[in-house]
């Protein structure tokens, strides 16, 4: 079950959710991460930090899984 974050505004960059999940301490190693790392966003690899992420958006960090949820 992916663990649930979140947002107050429209969307999140994912590079701002893999600074608030601690999966990266700053913005500016998560290109970086991104080239080393799979991440997939509703199950297509993504590389792109600026990438939108929306209520309802499934993201896999390595093991952990996340889910966008709006307020």
């Amino acid at each position: 079950m992916p663990s649930p974050i979140t947002i107050h505004t429209p969307y999140i960059q994912l590079g701002q959710l893999l600074k608030m999940v601690h999966a990266v301490p700053t913005g500016g190693e998560v290109k970086a991460f991104l080239v080393s790392n799979p991440i997939k966003v509703n199950h297509v690899h993504e590389q792109r930090r600026g990438r939108k992420l929306y209520p309802g958006d499934l993201i896999d960090v390595g093991q952990q899984q996340y889910q966008i949820v709006g307020s």
